[in-house]
């Protein structure tokens, strides 16, 4: 017997035995893991009046499973189900599908039972393991994305009325997928030196691009020289160029070819001079080198093509320190290590030699606890610090996977966090939560909705000690799901079903009004986080990418109701998921933090035997001065754990690593290389706790700096306050640079 539910206020009907017993917090949670649109009551068993309160768990769990086979294997509802996938088969046409991008394809399933006889009525849900690179619908309709080999999962749902997107398999099948690259369209030498000089060894770089726009990297390119007594070149595009002379190179990908014609001149070079920034640095600090090429005459040379190189002796405490600095090919040099280096540039047969000396940057400080908000009954999500028009400071924060509860905490005192509200929405994650500049409304997302509306909820929080009131909700066209959302000056950004976001007026937060939208352009494009700094918007899109975007300030013309693109940056890996703009406070430069989100090592596992989730990723930074030309600069990358959410302010950026912790950054001055072993990781804190939701197994989800304190949510364990110590002398060393 199923009983409808009543998303009243995240509790079902059916569980008031269960809040008689338990109480509000415990009974919401057992619902929300039970994951049911309703209770499931087998009638052999006393009723709900008449059990134990304390059975509740284990009756539910045992009806829910005779049901769901009982209606999958016949009509009668108690039968006994044989053992889980044996009854039934499962057959898919075409076992295996090759597409090129942008093409499509049907799968047709069979299933048939112990018999062989064909069952007409059974329901087959088909998703892929790879949804951004080959997508399939629920029916079977595949598409192709991108290139490569995948997996699609053609399965029969154990509970036929699951319409989740992987719901449990009572049989389930693999169709392999093979995507093959485009032909190559064009061959393109790119950067081409202005001159040529003898004696000296310049590289030629080539761009190839496929019949889709897309470079190619992996594509092996093949050069050759019509004339190799004048200048011969390798296989990685470097000349060496022997005489004066006039020469054709060729560079050939695949059956697609350019030719650069390229004019050999005598070297008018008779000296080289090196010069530095500095001579002395930290761990982390980029010395510039600018080595001068100069003729007969005392003139500088221009257009000569100049090598760099770089060896040295790290600081005698440091035994096998691997590689301890690096120099780009234009002259900026960075150590990981202190010691003393010396920098080498040469062209043709002259060179010129400069040494440095780097101490360590000794950053490092301690994290001390202030206080905590205790979520330890369900997921914790992210979070949001401000001062209420009372002048008192508040967090809010949201729950995941649990029954779309908010909390809402006092946070004056850091050291006694108090909770002022709990407010419940008809969702199962309330995944991200954002306050208005003025500190007088917040919006929350709501994801797994009952009704599934979803969108976003708009509440009051100018003064949180006195209530906060739902002023509306809007869902409009937002029915897939709202992961994330931004607020910036009476406007909302809040994504729609992961692939664009919407931007909507709340200049009436009783009354709110979608006025625009953005979404890319690309096949499979996905979007998962959206910021907007100063009128421009800075959205995370996967695979595509980090995009900006006009939308008040980018001097394109754009607005909200009309947003104007301004550029796009992606990078090989596809796990875009964050992005924070900042202004560095040093240096002026703009910078771009990209954050990277996988879990290419599983996701929790609940079993026995089974462990936390372990995430990988870095965050990426960019120096996107130029809209037209980002560049990508600088990473900060922790071994074997994954970034979140960050956020960046006065040069240091905080951010969640999740099973890794919290971790606090200097980004001053100029970047370049890995920050984590320059020595530039400030502190770091990994919060535990035996009595979390998943105990001690931390999962720190996102950072936020405020007056002096650091507050942060933790997916086990909720909000936590923390500070950074004073610094007294010189850090204790632990190695190097930590």
């Amino acid at each position: 017997v199923r009983d409808d539910a009543v998303a009243d206020s995240g509790i079902h009907t059916n569980a008031r035995a269960c809040l008689a017993g338990k109480g509000a917090a415990e009974c919401r949670m057992f619902c929300s893991e039970g994951d049911l649109g309703g209770f499931v009551h087998d009638p052999r068993l006393p009723s709900r009046e008449e059990r134990p309160v304390t059975s509740l768990r284990a009756v539910v769990g045992m009806a829910l499973f005779v049901a769901v086979w009982g209606t999958a294997t016949s009509g009668a509802a108690m039968q006994e189900p044989a053992e889980p996938g044996r009854d039934i088969t499962v057959e898919v046409s075409p076992g295996r599908v090759t597409l090129g991008v942008g093409e499509k394809a049907t799968l047709v399933a069979t299933v048939r039972d112990a018999s062989g006889a064909i069952v007409d009525d059974a329901t087959v849900v088909y998703f892929s393991r790879a949804r951004r690179s080959v997508g399939v619908t629920r029916e079977g309709e595949v598409e192709a994305f991108r290139p490569g080999e995948f997996t699609l999962i053609a399965l029969v749902p154990e509970n036929p009325e699951d319409d989740s997107r992987r719901p449990d398999a009572r049989v389930r099948v693999e169709v392999p997928v093979f995507v093959p690259q485009p032909p190559i369209e064009s061959v393109t030498f790119t950067q081409i030196p202005p001159k040529f000089y003898v004696g000296t060894r310049p590289r030629l770089m080539v761009e190839v691009v496929d019949t889709l726009g897309e470079t190619r990297s992996e594509v092996e390119v093949r050069f050759a020289s019509t004339d190799p007594r004048v200048a011969g070149i390798d296989r990685f595009g470097f000349l060496t160029l022997h005489e004066s002379g006039t020469i054709d190179i060729t560079a050939t990908g695949e059956d697609v070819a350019d030719t650069l014609t390229v004019e050999v001149e005598s070297n008018p070079v008779t000296s080289l001079e090196l010069q530095a920034s500095t001579e002395t640095a930290r761990t982390g600090e980029v010395v510039r080198f600018t080595a001068v090429a100069k003729d007969a005459r005392g003139l500088a040379v221009r257009g000569v093509p100049v090598q760099f190189g770089v060896g040295g002796q790290t600081a005698l405490t440091i035994i096998a320190a691997g590689a301890s600095s690096q120099i780009s090919e234009d002259g900026r040099f960075v150590a990981e290590r202190s010691g003393t280096y010396t920098v080498v540039a040469s062209t043709g047969s002259h060179s010129a030699a400069r040494t440095v000396s780097v101490e360590q940057r000794d950053v490092r400080r301690e994290v001390e606890v202030v206080g905590r908000g205790n979520v330890l009954d369900r997921h914790t999500s992210d979070l949001w610090i401000w001062e209420g028009t009372d002048g008192r400071d508040y967090a809010i924060t949201g729950t995941w996977g649990a029954d779309g509860s908010s909390y809402v905490w006092d946070v004056t005192d850091p050291a006694n966090i108090e909770k002022l509200h709990e407010i419940s929405v008809d969702a199962r994650t309330v995944n991200d939560v954002k306050v208005s500049e003025d500190g007088d409304i917040a919006v929350i997302s709501r994801e797994g909705a009952s009704d599934r509306k979803n969108g976003i909820v708009v509440l009051g929080v100018g003064n949180p000690r006195e209530g906060v009131p739902v002023l509306s909700e809007f869902t409009d066209q937002l029915t897939g799901g709202v992961h994330n959302v931004f607020i910036s000056e009476d406007h909302v950004f809040a994504l729609s079903a992961g692939r664009r976001y919407d931007v909507i007026n709340i200049e009436d937060p009783r009354a709110p009004e979608r006025v625009g939208r953005f979404e890319l352009d690309t096949v499979g494009h996905s979007i998962h986080d959206v910021w907007v700094s100063e009128g421009i918007a800075f959205s995370s899109n996967w695979s595509d990418g980090v995009v900006a975007v006009d939308v008040g300030g980018g001097g394109r013309g754009g607005t909200p109701e009309h947003p104007v693109e301004l550029g796009r940056y992606a990078y090989p890996s596809g796990w875009n998921h964050a992005a924070f703009p900042y202004r560095s406070q040093s240096t002026g430069k703009f910078y771009l933090f990209a954050g990277d989100e996988s879990f290419p090592y599983g996701g929790y596992d609940s079993s026995e035997d089974g462990a936390p989730s372990r995430a990988a990723g870095w965050v990426h930074i960019i120096d996107w001065s130029d809209w037209d030309h980002p560049l990508e600069i600088a990473r900060y990358q922790v071994p074997e754990a994954g970034s979140h959410n960050l956020w960046v302010e006065d040069d240091i950026m905080y951010v969640a690593f999740y099973n890794g912790g919290l971790r606090v950054v200097d980004v001053s001055g100029e970047l370049m290389g890995d920050l984590y072993k320059q020595g530039r990781e400030i502190a770091m804190f990994v919060p535990t706790d035996p009595e979390g939701f998943i105990p001690n197994a931390p999962f720190v989800w996102g950072p936020q700096p405020y007056k002096g304190h650091i507050f942060f949510t933790d997916w086990n364990t909720g909000l936590w306050a923390v500070k950074l110590s004073p610094r007294i002398g010189s850090s204790r060393i632990i190695g190097e640079p930590q």
